[in-house]
């Protein structure tokens, strides 16, 4: 789903600090305030989609539905051809 974006804040769905450095800067100018899940005390919700895609969606529907808040969330990771596009979705956990 996707809307036009009309308020002054837009909660930054992640707890990665590097992740929300790199939003924020896209942000500054655009958006008042970018307050990060962390800030409100959210949960980093488990990351059950088969996708970065759907990942993302999950983390911002679920830092909307804590904060009652619009919010915008990354996922990304490394698809290596050679390995069939793996370690995919999975990147974190394989590196493990």
């Amino acid at each position: 789903m996707t809307r036009r974006f009309s308020g002054d804040t837009l909660v930054i769905a992640s707890h990665n600090p590097g992740k929300v450095r790199e939003i924020a800067a896209l942000l500054a100018g655009r958006v008042a305030r970018f307050p990060a899940a962390a800030d409100f005390g959210l949960d980093d919700p488990e990351e059950t989609g088969d996708s970065f895609l759907a990942n993302a969606a999950l983390k911002a529907r679920a830092a909307a539905a804590g904060t009652g808040l619009p919010a915008l969330a990354d996922d990304s990771g490394l698809a290596v051809h050679a390995l069939g596009g793996d370690p995919g979705i999975r990147s974190a956990r394989w590196a493990e």
